[in-house]
């Protein structure tokens, strides 16, 4: 990987979320995304397969093995490189089976991997100037977690991953002794993504709510980062326990932006202490999404000065005006529908709380008549 003619473009793709009959709108997205923008370089973010999903059941491995097959068809020879998301080996075909199927491809990128048994996802990969002459650009890929043991949250990365990268970093500083500006990619946000949000009433419009250690709080994002395009459909869903990662990033001054997935709805970039934390929305269409904004974020490096990079989305909409869904009832509900376990226990909360105070009401008129 080096930069063409002075500039570097990545496109990330997060929560492709596809099952064995994979959603031909979700295809759609990918191919003409990458037709149009031509990327040096997709990123995908984990969650590229629903392993959950009861269409995997029955020569699993096949099936999975396809799935992941046809969105990397989509992205038409591009080199890519990944990490995995909770979602992905619930099927119980492995990370490591599943980074063989990807690197069957022909185009797929591996860098230095922490450690293949136990942590396939994590690896560092190094970009090139135009002239392919140094090193002048990173990317951390980093594994993240699925709950443990019925827990409500997600586990955080390991402390072992933190260290990781703190020795990658240490070992590739340039030449001249300064650490390689760098981007870290991975699938679920840390805590630190609360501190570009704004708590606001619950009155407020647009106002999220949080929910576990947050429970009872509301969210928005600041005006300026709205104005920018930004949008937030759902709280982060981050772990509960805070393992250091976003202390360890922004040390040194090395990593210029942190980019993640895993809450679909979400799609922005915001700075905290000099390092950018931002969102890229899902792009599957078998799976809750923001309905035509489902899209994909694209990153264009300049070689004289990386730091003043440039970002946007490239969305659905955008790509074909007069989209529809194939299967648009399944779609009205993907977009309907609550976005987690906590909030469908809340909203059956809110309306047992109404439905009793109706109930009193009427009672109440009944004996006063």
């Amino acid at each position: 990987l080096k930069f063409n003619d002075g500039k570097f473009k990545m496109m990330p793709i997060a929560d492709i979320q596809e099952i064995a009959a994979v959603n031909p709108d979700t295809l759609k997205l990918i191919s003409l995304a990458v037709e149009k923008e031509k990327p040096d370089l997709v990123v995908l973010t984990g969650d590229q397969i629903q392993g959950y999903d009861s269409s995997y059941k029955g020569d699993t491995q096949k099936k999975v093995e396809g799935t992941i097959d046809a969105f990397i068809k989509a992205i038409s020879g591009t080199p890519f490189c990944l990490t995995f998301g909770n979602h992905d080996d619930d099927c119980k075909v492995s990370k490591k089976v599943q980074k063989q199927f990807y690197e069957n491809s022909g185009n797929c990128i591996f860098g230095e991997i922490r450690d293949e048994e136990d942590d396939i996802g994590t690896h560092f990969i190094k970009i090139k100037d135009s002239k392919n002459e140094k090193d002048i650009f990173g990317l951390y890929l980093i594994d993240t977690w699925k709950k443990e043991n019925n827990a409500s949250a997600y586990a955080p990365i390991k402390k072992e991953q933190v260290q990781w990268y703190k020795d990658v970093r240490d070992k590739n500083r340039t030449e001249d002794g300064k650490y390689l500006d760098s981007f870290v990619f991975q699938h679920i946000p840390f805590p630190e993504f609360y501190d570009v949000l704004c708590k606001v009433s619950p009155f407020k419009k647009g106002a999220v709510e949080a929910f576990r250690s947050r429970k009872n709080t509301f969210w928005v994002l600041d005006d300026e980062t709205v104005s920018k395009g930004g949008f937030m459909g759902e709280s982060p869903a981050v772990p509960e326990i805070n393992n250091g990662e976003f202390e360890a990033v922004s040390e040194k001054g090395d990593v210029i932006g942190v980019f993640v997935g895993h809450d679909h709805i979400n799609s922005f970039v915001k700075s905290l202490n000099g390092v950018d934390l931002g969102y890229t929305q899902g792009a599957g269409f078998n799976t809750y999404g923001p309905g035509n904004k489902r899209g994909v974020r694209v990153f264009v490096l300049n070689e004289d000065d990386i730091r003043n990079y440039e970002t946007y989305t490239v969305t659905m909409k955008e790509l074909c005006p007069d989209f529809k869904a194939s299967k648009p009832f399944q779609e009205f509900i993907y977009c309907n529908m609550p976005t987690s376990v906590d909030e469908v226990v809340a909203n059956v909360k809110r309306v047992a709380v109404a439905s009793a105070a109706v109930y009193g009401l009427v009672k109440l008129i009944k004996l006063l008549k």
